[in-house]
């Protein structure tokens, strides 16, 4: 049997592909989050976003369909959300948010294509509070507003793929200073405007 340690090497160590916008990607959210409402308990479950590049119209980004997941409470994710979705064949981590095994940690989940085993979505769930997190509607939010910043994105995870195809921390890595200026400059411009300091929410 697989070890935890043996998991994540493998996950990790998974091709990074870069693929055209597919339009398709939209309804592929919608049809994931129609799904967990219908399956999950309704007292843990809150607002479902979609985020990262797939979430913005004629990105290029890897095939693999982002969602945000409010929970309630993830202790009890954990007990009655993580063995419903790994009994229908999710991957299951429960994830650091910052460095690599420090608090505070989430529930993070890998939906794959049965008959090829690609990666299909990755849900992340996590509580109300976890602001890293919802900072990622407001780097959504900067992509789509502003065409040229997502095409400079575009181009660094082109790079980026190319030379760290099986490296997905690296690749990860790589991306941060980038997101972390664009989500400040995103905030900066949204309090100016608004006094609201994060993106209002789209909840599906």
């Amino acid at each position: 049997m697989e070890t935890l340690d043996q998991r994540i090497q493998r996950v990790v160590g998974e091709q990074i592909a870069i693929s055209p916008y597919d339009p398709a990607w939209p309804e592929s959210f919608r049809r994931e989050a129609e799904h967990l409402r219908s399956c999950l308990p309704i007292d843990l479950v809150g607002r479902i976003e979609h985020f990262g590049s797939t979430a913005v119209p004629g990105l290029a980004s890897k095939a693999i369909v982002d969602l945000l997941v409010e929970v309630s409470d993830l202790e009890a994710t954990r007990a009655r959300i993580a063995p419903l979705l790994e009994s229908q064949g999710y991957d299951y981590f429960w994830r650091a948010t910052h460095g690599d095994d420090g608090p505070p940690f989430y529930a993070w989940f890998i939906k794959r294509n049965p008959s090829t085993g690609t990666r299909t979505h990755h849900i992340h769930m996590v509580e109300k509070h976890f602001a890293k997190h919802w900072d990622r509607l407001l780097f959504r939010d900067s992509l789509i507003a502003h065409s040229e910043t997502a095409r400079e994105y575009e181009a660094l995870k082109v790079r980026l793929a190319a030379i760290s195809a099986h490296d997905r921390v690296a690749y990860t890595r790589g991306k941060t200073d980038f997101i972390v200026k664009v989500t400040e400059e995103a905030r900066r411009a949204l309090i100016a405007k608004t006094g609201l300091s994060s993106s209002p929410r789209r909840t599906v």
